[in-house]
């Protein structure tokens, strides 16, 4: 990307105004509610197992693993691995990321088809996030005039349009195992209603920065569409 461009400051200043308010959103959330400790006093751990045996899945296993808020769900080897403060915590933060990562497992578990689709076409998204920005610059060097400078920008084109296809899939995986967690947390009375609020303003905060990531990723493809045209 050209560093000085102004079209795509212009083009991109509303994505970074969106991402920085959802992650202020996220550290204000978290940072309030893992300061709030659970009525049933469970760790992240012990209620991820606990919501995981109610739902039959006895073989996925929970690890903790280093880092801050690094916890995921590896379909692969079916393990839960949680970030030693969600892991250890008894907090309403470290319940509700906890319960949030459970409920990967449960789509799994029963084949939700917008998590299938994601794991299938990670390998694509990952090469595609990496690739994008090396076809456009050497395509913006060679110059838009020049045949193979427009073919390589295509490419660039493509190669972030796949990206964002990966980026918008992520919404409803996210999105669904927030809603799960919370619909679990319910009905095994392991968070009353206040709790609830508490764990829901958690997920819901976390899920705005991946709509600010599908944003951003939409708009750079925007800027290079726009780009490819001069």
């Amino acid at each position: 990307m050209p560093i000085f461009d102004p079209l795509y400051f212009l083009v991109m200043l509303p994505g970074l105004a969106f991402m920085l308010w959802a992650q202020w959103r996220v550290r204000s959330n978290y940072g309030r509610y893992s300061k709030v400790a659970s009525r049933l006093g469970l760790t992240g751990a012990q209620v991820a197992r606990r919501l995981l045996d109610q739902q039959g899945l006895q073989d996925v296993a929970i690890e903790r693993i280093g880092g801050q808020l690094s916890d995921h769900y590896d379909p692969r080897q079916r393990v839960l691995r949680l970030s030693g403060e969600v892991h250890d915590g008894n907090s309403l933060a470290s319940v509700g990321v906890a319960a949030h990562e459970m409920g990967h497992a449960v789509q799994h578990a029963v084949g939700y088809a917008p998590l299938n689709f994601r794991q299938a076409f990670y390998p694509v998204a990952a090469f595609a996030s990496g690739a994008w920005t090396w076809l456009f610059f050497l395509g913006l060097i060679l110059g838009v005039a020049t045949p193979l400078g427009r073919g390589l920008m295509l490419f660039a084109i493509v190669a972030l349009a796949l990206y964002v296809v990966f980026a918008l899939v992520t919404l409803p995986v996210e999105y669904d195992a927030s809603r799960r967690a919370l619909v679990l947390l319910e009905s095994s009375h392991t968070l009353d209603a206040d709790e609830l609020q508490g764990a829901g303003k958690v997920l819901s905060a976390a899920g705005l920065t991946y709509v600010a990531s599908a944003v951003q990723a939409l708009l750079t493809l925007l800027y290079l569409l726009m780009r490819s045209r001069e």
